[in-house]
């Protein structure tokens, strides 16, 4: 499966799992939350003045470990992105994909923010 295909793919058939409150994040940091028996790194950041919601693997594939959600924040082009603690690669928040490599890249999850619930779709 491609990554275009991967973040398709996650938005077509979509079970919504209630994560957190808006609260329990930091903006411009990084939690980890289990969903459906995955790890997601859910991040906050402030773009333009307000809030947004980001949810990726977090498990890191050139690192091969689960710590993407401790990654420093970031934009590339305009576009947020979080570099792994690890070996320091860019992943764009949007899409999953890996800046330094056209052929890796992690889990784009859906995220839906309705009042304080902050929900994770898979």
């Amino acid at each position: 499966m491609t990554a275009a295909q991967n973040v398709i793919a996650s938005e077509q058939a979509v079970q919504w799992h209630l994560v957190c409150e808006t609260s329990d994040l930091v903006t411009n940091s990084g939690v980890c939350a289990l969903v459906d028996s995955q790890q997601v790194a859910i991040f906050c950041l402030k773009i333009k003045g307000e809030p947004r919601v980001f949810a990726i693997s977090n498990y890191d594939p050139i690192g091969k470990a689960n710590v993407l959600y401790r990654g420093l924040l970031g934009s590339i082009g305009g576009a947020p992105v979080v570099a792994s603690p690890l070996y320091k690669e860019h992943y764009f928040l949007e899409t999953g994909l890996c800046k330094e490599h056209d052929d890796v890249f992690v889990t784009a999850y859906p995220v839906k923010v309705e009042g304080e619930k902050v929900f994770v779709g898979v």
